[in-house]
């Protein structure tokens, strides 16, 4: 080597210095990613459980002993009346009670109350059990039942999610229009935006406040009892304090559980719909707020605000 050139690095030293900077980097870019993003993220999320937790402990602590202290109550009253039976003849009982409840069957009535497993309630199971509602109240005992439930519900829901993006998918197909919304004149934004508007209202009333109203009637609920149903039922929670069909006092139609199971598909899928649309809408709504305020573009020019200004076309002279 001759006095004066720098010494090239070889071969082996170059891939080994290549190989020490492929695995620093994306270690960098992770940590960058966890401290700008996830971090922050699941901080919100805890925060936001914990307050979910707080407030779920205030309101609802103080209702849960109380109702555990008109239980016992109740106890001691009805073994007073009934001196024939004892305590452990009463524990035993309340027991046989608990189980008959977790099996679906409900202890008021008699032995005439419909099954739980007609068609009509098995297809409102099948239909809970696809789109991961699970009430909670109903549930298959045997173990064929339990065992067929699993394979039932591995194949069912992927289908349950296909279907619903295929029918929300088909729905916005008839709104392709929202696409070319900064190509037309103010006026027609307008009345598109009037439109979805008109369009989303009037569906959720049709798949939300309508319903509703219905399995108030029906139920005997009070309209904020059906609403809370309604929305607890279409969010897939499930809760199961509150399920159609299930008091042994009335006469249902027998297609009753089954219109609720369509409704529940529907309601999935008009949801989807209203959470891709909704976020739309109250954007063009902001744009046009903007245009009224002397913030946006002259009618009919207004330009992509996810992309650059469009080039204006300049005629070539002769």
């Amino acid at each position: 080597m001759e006095k004066g050139q720098a010494a090239s690095p070889s071969h082996s030293q170059t891939h080994a210095v290549g190989t020490v900077l492929g695995h620093t980097m994306p270690q960098a870019g992770l940590h960058s990613c966890w401290r700008g993003r996830i971090l922050p993220l699941l901080l919100a999320y805890l925060c936001y459980l914990l307050l979910g937790a707080t407030v779920f402990q205030f309101l609802e602590k103080q209702a849960e002993a109380q109702s555990r202290d008109r239980f016992q109550l109740e106890k001691l009253r009805f073994l007073e009346n009934y001196t024939c039976l004892d305590q452990r003849a009463l524990e035993q009982f309340v027991k046989v009670i608990m189980e008959a409840w977790v099996k679906g069957v409900n202890p008021k009535g008699n032995s005439t109350n419909p099954s739980n497993w007609d068609f009509g309630s098995s297809f409102f199971f099948a239909g809970t059990v696809v789109t991961t509602i699970g009430y909670g109240n109903l549930a298959p005992s045997t173990e064929a039942g339990q065992i067929f439930c699993v394979f039932y519900a591995l194949v069912g829901i992927p289908l349950n999610v296909i279907f619903l993006d295929h029918l929300g998918t088909g729905l916005r197909a008839h709104l392709a229009t929202l696409e070319r919304w900064e190509e037309q004149p103010r006026r027609s934004q307008l009345l598109q935006v009037l439109g979805l508007a008109v369009f989303l209202t009037l569906g959720t009333l049709t798949v939300l406040i309508l319903p509703t109203a219905l399995f108030s009637h029906v139920e005997g609920w009070s309209f904020r009892e059906g609403l809370y149903f309604a929305f607890i039922t279409l969010s897939t929670i499930g809760f199961g304090d509150y399920v159609v069909g299930t008091d042994p006092s009335k006469h249902y139609l027998s297609v009753y559980r089954s219109l609720a199971a369509v409704w529940i598909l529907l309601g999935l899928a008009w949801l989807a719909l209203v959470l891709a649309l909704g976020p739309l809408l109250l954007h063009r709504c902001s744009q046009l707020w903007m245009f009224s305020r002397g913030l946006g573009f002259q009618d009919g020019t207004a330009p992509d605000p996810e992309g650059p200004p469009r080039p204006q076309k300049i005629p070539i002279s002769a």
